[in-house]
Formats: structure tokens, C-alpha cells, sequence
């Protein structure tokens, strides 16, 4: 069932730099000739919730997508997604 998901672009691992990242087997076959995304889902908090976050010790939470272009890092995503057999790692089947 797609969910959606609004996330801030950490990091981009383009198709042709699969092989230089310890990507795991499952998470390498899933993105075969596609962008890996690492995301912080939620996007861009402010900083008061910067703050809140250190003081009450709440990681921030990433997500890994996978899809067939690649946004700038820094950039706001909104993604229609499925969850994938790997934990934590979504196809996007609608990026804006």
C-alpha cells in the first residue's frame, strides 16, 4: 500500500557509485541502475525543534529511498512510496 513521505536529501549515491558505497547485497539489487536517497524524513526541522531534539535525546530519523531521478541534496522531496523486503528503504514511485 503507497504511503507518502516528506523528507530532506542528505545524500544522493548515483547508479554509476552503487559499487564505491558499503551498500548492503538486498539494498544493491533493489537499486540496480537507480538513485539512492537518504533522507530526513519529516524535512528540515527549525531550530527549536533542533533543540528539542538534542535536549530530549530523539535521533533524527532517515529513510532511504530509492528512485529514478535524483533531487540535489539539501532538497525538500515529497514521495509517493512502497516499502521494499529491506527494512527502512522505500521505492519512490512519485518524486516531487
Amino acid at each position: 500500500m503507497p504511503e507518502t513521505i516528506r523528507g530532506q536529501v542528505l545524500h544522493v549515491v548515483p547508479p554509476d557509485e552503487l559499487d564505491e558505497h558499503e551498500l548492503t547485497d538486498d539494498l544493491q539489487a533493489l537499486a540496480e541502475s537507480r538513485y539512492v536517497l537518504v533522507c530526513r524524513k519529516g524535512g528540515s526541522p527549525s531550530w527549536v525543534e533542533r533543540v528539542r531534539s538534542f535536549l530530549l535525546r530523539r535521533p533524527i530519523e532517515p529513510v532511504t529511498l530509492v528512485a529514478e531521478t535524483a533531487p540535489s541534496e539539501g532538497e525538500e522531496v515529497t514521495a509517493t512510496v512502497e516499502e521494499t523486503a529491506v527494512a527502512g528503504v522505500y521505492e519512490a514511485t512519485d518524486l516531487r
